[in-house]
């Protein structure tokens, strides 16, 4: 049976899906001969200069010839297609084919996805891309909301280690944090984590920061310096404290539908591009983190070292708290397993 919960769509969000719904398959550049460019729509939160934009845009120009011009992808930046929630709803729906969604989201569906967002799992980038994008590991969660929510999850890219940013001064230590609204993600462990380190947690749409901030609606948020710098956020949030609090995660979703409609050839080649596409996302984010400190310290940001142990300790019982079914506790002990640190 189909799962009961949804999720409210904006109604300008929800035309402009259902334009695509209308467009269906694509007959331009890339067709097949004699056949059609079944181009897939997917949806993305960030801007046209972040490495997941470059690396998803690439991932369908490498599809498209891999599978003779049987299928292309369509990246819709910017939240064109509504903030992440929406689009992980539109995906279930089979409205729009693929989304980028942060593991947060897949929380609210299936609570053994925690078992990646906890801030003590991964050691660094490269142990989480290879527990992540690991089917040994992940298969079985991976395809755990196709009957309920028609979704599956393809893979998993990088969010880099998540910090800290605020308005008015750096957060030095979780005491510096005392009263301050913090944006997050709309999840009970995001919810815990801020309240944790001292901070009231916020939670609100990714797209709805940068005024936030400029307005004082909230004091500061946390994510990576990446999307820090190309978004905005260095503008009007100019203390970036380096918490380092966990390395977070982004998961490529496609409609079960529509992944299963695929031949075999057509299956081995987009798994194939999958593989490149977060090979060269993982590298593209190494070079754009670099970037985006030297953008962002240039505007007048600063970039500040926090008492990493007092933040540890902190967060520490969050493992705990969290890890409730064995199933969680399974998926996170083979994370740990598989750490070369």
């Amino acid at each position: 049976m189909r799962n009961t919960s949804r999720f409210f769509v904006a109604p300008t969000v929800g035309l402009l899906a259902l334009s695509l719904v209308a467009c269906g398959s694509s007959t331009a550049e890339g067709q097949a001969a004699g056949g059609e460019t079944t181009t897939l729509q997917l949806a993305l939160n960030q801007t046209e200069e972040h490495p997941s934009y470059i690396s998803l845009d690439a991932f369908g120009d490498r599809l498209v010839k891999s599978t003779d011009g049987r299928f292309d992808i369509e990246v819709f930046p910017n939240e064109q297609l509504g903030a992440q929630a929406d689009t992980l709803q539109l995906v279930s729906d089979g409205v729009v084919d693929m989304a980028i969604v942060s593991g947060a989201q897949l929380e609210n569906l299936s609570k053994d996805f925690i078992a990646f967002n906890l801030p003590t799992v991964f050691d660094s980038v490269e142990h989480q891309m290879s527990v992540v994008n690991n089917p040994e590991i992940t298969g079985d969660l991976y395809s755990s909301l196709a009957e309920s929510n028609s979704v599956s999850v393809v893979g998993g890219l990088t969010q880099g280690a998540r910090s800290i940013y605020t308005k008015t001064a750096p957060a030095e230590t979780p005491a510096d944090l005392a009263g301050q609204k913090i944006r997050v993600q709309e999840s009970e462990l995001f919810l815990a984590l801020v309240e944790a380190i001292g901070a009231s947690p916020t939670p609100m749409a990714f797209g709805e920061v940068y005024t936030a901030l400029q307005s004082g609606v909230i004091d500061g948020a946390e994510n990576n310096e990446v999307s820090y710098f190309t978004q905005k956020h260095h503008e009007v949030a100019p203390f970036f404290s380096y918490t380092n609090h966990l390395i977070g995660l982004d998961y490529l979703i496609i409609n079960s539908n529509t992944l299963e409609g695929m031949s075999d050839e057509d299956r081995a080649a987009f798994d194939e591009e999958w593989t490149g596409t977060y090979e060269q996302h993982t590298t593209l984010w190494g070079e754009a983190t670099d970037d985006a400190i030297a953008g962002a310290t240039a505007a007048g940001a600063t970039f500040t070292e926090v008492d990493s142990d007092a933040f540890t300790e902190a967060l520490e019982p969050l493992v705990d708290q969290f890890l409730t079914e064995p199933s969680q506790k399974k998926l996170y002990d083979a994370a740990r397993e598989a750490s070369t640190k």
